[in-house]
C-alpha cells in the first residue's frame, strides 16, 4: 500500500548559520533507512564541515548556487544542475553567494548521523 508523507520534518543542520533541512523519506520522516529524500534551504555565506558519508548523495539545485569542494577540486552548481558525490568521497558543501540555496537531496542509503562522519 502507498504511504502518503503528509508533510516533511525538520531536521537539525550542521554549520556555521541556520540551515532549513525538511526531510521528506528517510530515517526521521518516514522510517525509511534505503534512501532520504530532503529539501535544503541554505541562507548566503552558511558552510558545514567536510564530509566523508558512506552513502552516495544526488543533489538538484532548484534556486541559486551550491559549492562542492572535494579533494579533486571545487565545482558550483547552479539552479537546474545537480552534482552526485559517491560514498566515501570527502566532500565539503557551503552556499557562499548572497542569495543563499534551496536544493534537493537523495542519500542511498539514507541519510545518518552515524554515517556521515563530519570532520572534526
Amino acid at each position: 500500500m502507498p504511504q502518503h508523507i503528509a508533510a516533511p520534518v525538520v531536521v537539525a543542520a550542521a554549520g556555521n548559520l541556520p540551515k532549513i533541512i525538511e526531510e521528506f523519506v528517510g530515517r526521521a520522516n518516514s522510517g525509511t533507512s534505503e534512501v532520504s529524500i530532503a529539501r535544503m534551504r541554505s541562507p548566503g555565506g552558511w558552510s558545514e564541515p567536510g564530509q566523508t558519508p558512506e552513502f552516495d548523495e544526488y543533489t538538484v539545485v532548484l534556486r541559486g548556487m551550491l559549492r562542492v569542494t572535494s579533494r579533486g577540486g571545487r565545482i558550483d552548481v547552479g539552479a537546474g544542475q545537480a552534482v552526485i558525490v559517491p560514498a566515501g568521497e570527502w566532500v565539503q558543501y557551503s552556499t557562499p553567494e548572497r542569495e543563499g540555496a534551496e536544493y534537493l537531496a537523495v542519500c542511498l542509503p539514507a541519510f545518518s548521523p552515524d554515517t556521515v562522519h563530519r570532520d572534526g
